[in-house]
């Protein structure tokens, strides 16, 4: 399995419009992250987890490779904006296929009432053909990846990371019961965002997603969802622990 990060950055991605701080005016690649999204390719399968405002880029840079179905972990707009650009991939086989979305339903709910022009009994020709699936707190498949949902909480609201194989993804995330801890030990490789160095009321900061890491001690460990407050990638690298790390845009690791 590969696991390539399309995106690394939080929701005003980095660098910044209008910031004029060290890191937005790195020129290190690595400081240069489009929001967050992560794809997943096995030998059969190939999954997009979340579709940010970048995603038409994303898959560019990812070189053009073929989507079988798009997951979602939550409604937040950095996480969902760029829906409409799967559009090509409905004609990927020849044929005007359907993409399929996966989401629990009040993600659903809220991709209907944004993109409802998609979602029209005769919809403008053109628009994005998918078909929407509802998941719950349980395990689903998608081809010849299985998915086990792990519930977070991004502040109040209710956020799914998951985990497939030996890959765990979890982004957008303060708080994880430890009924869900469960799901993720054993892991060998495990992603956590981690947003700033200091306190937020939504997001882990570097010092939390660190323990958090050494708590449920994953081979390796990812950060992801990375602000311009957290510093720039070659600095803070050299203070985490062994087998921590910061992610950055176009890293692909195989599992």
């Amino acid at each position: 399995m590969s696991i390539t990060f399309l995106g690394t950055g939080t929701s005003s991605g980095v660098p910044v419009l209008t910031c004029t701080c060290e890191v937005c005016r790195s020129v290190d690649f690595r400081d240069k992250r489009l929001r967050s999204s992560v794809l997943i390719q096995s030998e059969n399968t190939n999954i997009v987890i979340d579709t940010g405002p970048d995603f038409r880029q994303q898959m560019l840079n990812a070189g053009g490779v073929r989507i079988d179905a798009v997951v979602y972990t939550h409604e937040h707009k950095d996480h969902t904006a760029g829906l409409d650009d799967i559009r090509p991939y409905n004609y990927l086989r020849g044929t005007r296929e359907h993409v399929p979305l996966y989401g629990r339903a009040h993600v659903l709910e809220q991709i209907k009432r944004e993109f409802g022009y998609i979602f029209e009994e005769n919809p403008y020709p053109g628009v994005p053909l998918v078909k929407t699936y509802t998941i719950e707190n349980s395990s689903f498949q998608i081809g010849d990846l299985s998915l086990i949902p792990i519930e977070v909480l991004h502040y109040k609201l209710p956020v799914f990371g998951y985990r497939i194989g030996d890959f765990t993804y979890i982004t957008d995330a303060n708080f994880i019961a430890e009924e869900e801890k469960e799901k993720i030990k054993g892991t060998k490789v495990l992603v956590l965002n981690a947003l700033q160095r200091t306190p937020h009321i939504s997001h882990f900061t570097l010092d939390q997603a660190t323990a958090l890491a050494q708590e449920l001690g994953a081979e390796h460990t990812y950060f992801t969802h990375i602000s311009h407050k957290l510093g720039l990638h070659h600095e803070v690298e050299k203070e985490l622990p062994s087998g921590i790390h910061l992610a950055f845009d176009g890293l692909t690791l195989q599992l």
